[in-house]
């Protein structure tokens, strides 16, 4: 099996057209498909929806549905708020930094930009209260050839373990991460 790309991703809204108008203000994307259904095509059960289609660039859709019969949405209360998010990658620290005024400009609290050693970014909601994250990349060839070497150590040694390995520590050092607190 070849896998070409990611179809769409779809996440569960509280209200579609709020959301669409949402992903266009803040994030510039394209709304381009809705598709709505009194039925659900794969079970056939009675459950009326709206399932819409954002272009998040590069041929990647984010979709979200709508089900207004189903109890109000939650979250995994087992897992922390910060795991469970949509990470976008945009093209440099300048339209990071220029995404962050803007929203926050727009009363949407934002936290970063966070220093990762091999990208900066910053993390918000959305109106469904999905965590959001901005992503501008930062690492040189050297930094992704160590990541690249370790790769399958490091998931060995956590496997066995279940602990955080050390293969990368020169990540969280200051001379790559630009940090004093090693």
């Amino acid at each position: 099996m070849l896998i070409q790309r990611i179809h769409h991703v779809a996440y569960r809204c509280r209200d579609a057209r709020e959301t669409v108008l949402w992903y266009q203000q803040h994030l510039g994307m394209d709304f381009v498909l809705a598709i709505a259904e009194d039925q659900v095509p794969s079970t056939h059960a009675p459950d009326p929806y709206m399932h819409v289609f954002l272009d998040a660039g590069g041929g990647n859709v984010l979709a979200f549905f709508e089900i207004p019969n189903s109890p109000p949405m939650g979250r995994d209360p087992n897992t922390p708020e910060w795991v469970q998010h949509i990470a976008f990658k945009v093209d440099s620290l300048a339209t990071l930094e220029a995404a962050r005024a803007r929203l926050q400009a727009s009363g949407i609290d934002v936290v970063g930009p966070t220093e990762h050693t091999i990208f900066k970014s910053i993390y918000f909601f959305d109106p469904n209260g999905h965590r959001l994250e901005l992503v501008a990349d930062t690492a040189t060839p050297e930094m992704q050839a160590k990541l690249d070497a370790v790769k399958w150590d490091m998931l060995d040694e956590w496997a066995r373990t279940r602990r955080a390995p050390r293969h990368a520590a020169w990540m969280h050092e200051s001379e790559f991460s630009g940090r004093s607190d090693g």
